[in-house]
């Protein structure tokens, strides 16, 4: 029950993690019918930038202020240069234009911090444990992950369903010509969602720094879930990004706990472990193929 309890725990910091690059990620994609390749690219900005902040700083909430902010003005100058012209072109351009960037975005890394791993160490107040159950210690810093995970959904469920702004943003994702024709500045509503979905990113990846390696290429690893999560939930839906990030972190968390253990129960030692790896691996899309099958637009896709 302990174990059971930590993944449970484990898969729901993972998840909302997700859910944090996912959530701009498929309004993007809902408003302005653009695939952007490039968003792992602003995720792995936004830890690098914490990285180098919070070895100048030794704060690590200013670590991640910077990253947000940075990665912010850095999508918002994409999004002018680049993504808004990319809007008038067919889905193949989009994506060769995008994968463009993730290939200069690795060079750029490269040349500034060099091809090696950077280290973003944990905050010192967040380092030691916390003991939840009599025989369940987990660590501060997970358990503050999810609380900011956590915040973040709510408050982005509270900008969609409650002010104007997530009114048009839902307008948009939801009929694009139709809020066009409103008169809803869709162009300025899509630099501001660009712009929020690039600090989000920011945010997860500096985050997520601490616990995961911070290297070059760490933002196509994580996009190939992220772009699961939102096909799980379906395109354009918050809530379906939020419930599609939850199920496929906890579907890879379990996997890679419990597959191993089961296993060893009937095969030998050595054969259970790269099987299990290979399962683990194949979950979630295996989850994905699933949800596609009885609900081909996802759980909870965007309407009108």
């Amino acid at each position: 029950m302990t174990l059971v309890v930590e993944q449970l725990l484990n898969g729901l910091q993972f998840g909302l993690m997700l859910f944090l690059i996912a959530a701009g990620l498929t309004l993007v994609f809902g408003i302005m019918d653009i695939m952007n390749l490039a968003h792992g690219s602003l995720y792995m900005a936004g830890a690098y930038v914490a990285a180098e902040t919070m070895q100048r700083t030794g704060s690590f909430l200013a670590a991640v202020l910077v990253a947000a902010l940075a990665t912010g003005v850095v999508g918002l100058v994409l999004e002018r240069l680049l993504i808004r012209r990319l809007a008038v072109r067919d889905h193949l351009a989009q994506v060769l234009g995008t994968y463009a960037v993730i290939l200069i975005a690795n060079d750029l890394v490269k040349m500034i911090w060099g091809p090696a791993p950077v280290m973003l160490n944990l905050p010192a107040a967040l380092s030691g444990p916390v003991r939840l159950l009599p025989d369940l210690m987990y660590p501060a810093y997970r358990l503050m992950i999810i609380a900011c995970g956590l915040a973040a959904a709510v408050g982005l469920y509270w900008f969609v369903t409650r002010t104007r702004a997530g009114v048009l943003v839902r307008a948009g994702a939801s009929n694009r010509q139709m809020a066009t024709l409103m008169g809803v500045r869709v162009p300025l509503l899509f630099l501001g969602v660009f712009t929020i979905g690039a600090m989000l990113a920011a945010v997860a990846g500096a985050l997520l720094g601490p616990i995961t390696a911070v290297q070059v290429g760490m933002g196509e690893e994580i996009l190939i879930l992220v772009l699961v999560c939102i096909v799980i939930g379906g395109i354009g839906s918050i809530r379906g990004a939020f419930v599609g990030a939850l199920l496929v972190g906890m579907v890879d968390t379990a996997g890679r706990a419990f597959l191993p253990m089961f296993l060893r129960e009937v095969l030998p030692p050595a054969m259970a472990s790269s099987l299990a790896a290979t399962f683990a691996a194949i979950s979630i899309y295996l989850l994905m193929a699933v949800v596609l099958v009885f609900r081909p637009a996802g759980l909870f896709p965007a309407r009108g």
